[in-house]
């Protein structure tokens, strides 16, 4: 078996595992896996209870990354995230000891309950992949994918996300309640409280590096790169809108459409990567009008009439 074979196998058993321990969400796992492979972030959002930190726990032991947790709060300070430089008497100097931040996977547990300060932090270590410690420079592990979470209908106590903060998110995804079936296989099994804690790992944090740069070597045709920019300058262009998807979102939805050519099993990249992808990776990035807002329009509405009116390439050279 060669590479590429052995990588989309693998591919396909952490899908499995993934699946087996969060049981009907196989889009949302599909998603998170594009986002890790394009070392994209990830904001999940849903009410209390669905699944958000088991999935991150789940994919963490699945993949074998060293893996940290944050809970956050309005205590929380820029220190307890990056770390501390300490100072040591014996060795008359100051010793950096690093915080949390310094892992592959780094869930970042209700993120819209840290101070601005706070999510400063967080921003220079998701746009910059290092922190700034005493005006030192310290680089975060390869791959660092940090995935937050926060609540969407609780508001007491929480900060807004401010939009730069939000276009460093790949991608949101929201997990929503299971089916009846699948909630009453939930309830039957015997690990339903805690099921990431029965996984074994079945691939190595280093592997997983060398499948991002395979990943990255997915070839884009122009005629579907001219397809994607379309649909990303049309939703600035969009009356509802009042702030579009900005090219960091354009160059975010070319990676994640890689990410998902690779997972099925393609070295090159075809307009349904980016059809199924345009939403939770633009959708988070853009602000309506207030009318449009009051009159009942979302973001996902419009890059679904964005997409639909965008002439698809009829072929492709490669």
């Amino acid at each position: 078996m060669d590479n590429r074979n052995a990588d989309f196998s693998l591919c396909s058993e952490i899908r499995r595992n993934l699946e087996n321990c969060i049981l009907g969400k196989k889009i949302e796992i599909e998603r998170l896996l594009i986002a890790l492979l394009a070392g994209g972030h990830i904001l999940l959002e849903d009410v209390p209870g669905t699944g958000k930190t088991q999935l991150v726990k789940a994919l963490a032991r699945t993949i074998g990354g060293h893996f940290r947790r944050i809970q956050c709060n309005p205590d929380l300070l820029p220190t307890d995230i990056t770390g501390v430089a300490i100072y040591h008497p014996r060795d008359e100097a100051f010793i950096f000891r690093p915080g949390p931040v310094m892992a592959n996977l780094l869930l970042v547990d209700e993120i819209n309950r840290a101070t601005t300060k706070t999510q400063s932090a967080l921003l220079e270590a998701m746009e910059e992949r290092h922190v700034t410690v005493d005006g030192e420079s310290y680089a975060l592990p390869v791959p660092f994918v940090l995935i937050a979470t926060q609540n969407p209908i609780e508001f007491e106590g929480t900060y807004t996300l401010p939009e730069a903060q939000l276009d460093r998110f790949m991608m949101k995804i929201t997990l929503g309640y299971p089916d009846e079936e699948t909630e009453r296989r939930m309830v039957l099994s015997p690990n339903s409280s805690a099921p990431a804690d029965s996984l074994l790992p079945i691939a190595d944090i280093e592997r997983i590096a060398l499948m991002m740069g395979s990943v990255k070597r997915v070839h884009v045709d122009e005629a579907v790169a001219d397809y994607l920019v379309r649909i990303v300058r049309a939703t600035r262009e969009h009356r509802g809108v009042q702030l579009g998807a900005s090219p960091r979102a354009a160059i975010s939805l070319i990676a994640a459409a890689k990410a998902s050519a690779f997972l099925q099993e393609r070295d090159y990249i075809i307009p349904d990567d980016i059809k199924h992808l345009a939403s939770p990776v633009l959708a988070h990035r853009m602000m309506l009008h207030t009318e449009s807002r009051v009159n009942g329009l979302t973001a996902e509405e419009v890059i679904e009439t964005v997409v639909r009116e965008t002439n698809v390439p009829v072929r492709m050279e490669r």
